[in-house]
C-alpha cells in the first residue's frame, strides 16, 4: 500500500493507497553495482541522522515492499546509466522517509500520485482534512505538485504505470458468503479482522473508508504490512478475513485470495510518480534519467515485474536490470 503508498503501499500503497506499512525489522537493500554502498537502517536510528551527500551521490528510498523495492532499483540503475552513484535505503514507514526526503538525506522515492498528495495534505492541515486525491490524474497531479513545492520536493511526471489498492478474502470465504465486491461484504454483515499496514486504522481510504463508504464491520487491523506475505497467510488460515493488497498483487491465487471490487470507487488511481528532493536531486540529468521509464513502464509491466520477484523467488535487483535491459533503457552487460 503505498503506504498513506506500497506498499503499501498505502494509502500506502501505494499507495490515499500506494504502498505503500512498518516491518518489525528493516533492511537495506543490497548496492545495486559496485559503484553503490549501503546505509544505516532510519528506523533502526529512530531519526534521521546522515550526512547529506553532494548531490552526485544519490540515495534511492525504497518503501519496503515488492513494487517499491523494483522502482527503486529500476530508479537506481537508470541515475547509474547517467552518471550517478546510488545507494537504496529501504524504509517502510511514510513518517519517517517523507521527513528523510525533505531534508536530504533520501534524495528520491518512487511514489503514488492520489496517496502521497492526501498523505502530505493531511500533514499540513490534520487527519481530518479533505482528501485532495481523486481518480483525476491531472487534478491530483495538480494537487500534488502544491503540497510538494513548499516542502522543497519536486514531483516529476508520471509514465502510463498507476497501481491501486485493492481488497482481498480467501475464494472459499468468497463463495460461501457470495461475496464479489466490496459491497456485498458490507451488506453481509460479517465481523471482518483486517490485515493491513498500521496506518490503516487511521487513513480514510482504509479501515474508516471500509466502514463508512461500504459499512463493513472491520472489528480490528492486524498490522501486517500491505500485501505481505505473513498478512495473507493470515487470511489464508482463518486469523484474518480481509488483507490490503494491491492491483498489481501477483501472488494472490499462492494463497487461495480473489480481489472484491472496489465497487463505490473508494480508491483513486494512483500514478507511478518520483518525487526528489529539489536542492539534492532536481537537476536536469535525474529528471531526463528518470521520464526514460515513463516511456515504457505500464501497470501491465508492474504485474509481471512482481511476480517474478514474488512468485519466481527472483531478486528485485536482477529483475529490474532485465527489464531495463530488455526495453533497451541499459546496455546489455553481455554485448559490452
Amino acid at each position: 500500500m503505498r503506504a498513506s503508498g506500497s506498499p503499501g503501499r498505502g494509502s500506502e500503497a501505494p499507495r490515499a493507497r500506494r504502498r505503500p506499512a512498518r516491518a518489525l525489522g528493516l533492511c537495506l537493500l543490497a548496492a545495486v553495482c559496485g559503484g553503490c554502498s549501503t546505509g544505516p537502517s532510519l528506523e533502526d536510528r529512530d531519526a534521521v541522522t546522515g550526512r547529506p551527500g553532494d548531490g552526485r551521490r544519490l540515495v534511492v528510498g525504497s518503501a519496503g515492499f515488492t513494487e517499491s523495492d523494483l522502482l527503486a532499483q529500476m530508479y537506481a540503475l537508470l541515475l547509474q546509466d547517467a552518471g550517478h552513484s546510488t545507494k537504496i535505503l529501504s524504509v517502510t514507514n511514510r513518517e519517517l522517509y517523507e521527513p528523510a526526503l525533505e531534508n536530504g538525506q533520501i534524495d528520491v522515492v518512487p511514489e503514488y500520485a492520489a496517496t502521497f498528495a492526501d498523505w502530505l495534505n493531511a500533514k499540513a492541515d490534520g487527519p481530518d482534512a479533505p482528501t485532495v486525491g481523486s481518480p483525476d490524474p491531472a487534478a491530483t497531479m495538480k494537487a500534488l505538485r502544491a503540497l510538494a513545492g513548499p516542502r522543497g520536493l519536486t514531483v516529476l511526471d508520471p509514465g502510463r504505470a498507476a497501481d491501486q489498492n485493492a481488497f482481498a478474502v480467501t475464494a472459499a470465504f468468497a463463495a460461501e458468503h457470495r461475496l464479489k465486491t466490496l459491497s456485498d461484504l458490507g451488506a453481509s454483515g460479517l465481523p471482518v479482522r483486517l490485515a493491513a499496514g498500521d496506518e490503516c486504522v487511521r487513513r480514510p481510504y482504509c479501515a474508516p473508508g471500509l466502514k463508512e463508504v461500504y459499512g463493513i464491520d472491520v472489528i480490528a487491523v492486524d498490522p501486517k504490512g500491505v500485501g505481505t506475505t505473513q498478512a495473507k497467510q493470515a487470511v489464508r488460515s482463518g486469523r484474518d478475513q480481509l488483507v490490503l493488497t494491491t492491483t498489481t498483487d501477483a501472488t494472490l491465487d499462492d494463497f487461495g485470495l480473489v480481489l472484491l471490487a472496489d465497487d463505490k470507487h473508494l480508491q483513486n488511481a494512483d500514478l507511478v510518480v518520483p518525487v526528489v528532493n529539489r536542492e539534492r536531486a532536481g537537476d536536469e540529468s535525474v529528471v531526463r534519467a528518470l521520464d526514460r521509464l515513463n516511456t515504457v513502464l505500464t501497470t501491465a509491466d508492474l504485474a509481471g515485474l512482481n511476480e517474478r520477484v514474488d512468485s519466481w523467488r527472483r531478486l528485485p535487483e536482477d529483475v529490474a536490470r532485465n527489464y531495463l535491459t530488455g526495453k533497451g533503457l541499459l546496455a546489455d552487460p553481455r554485448h559490452r
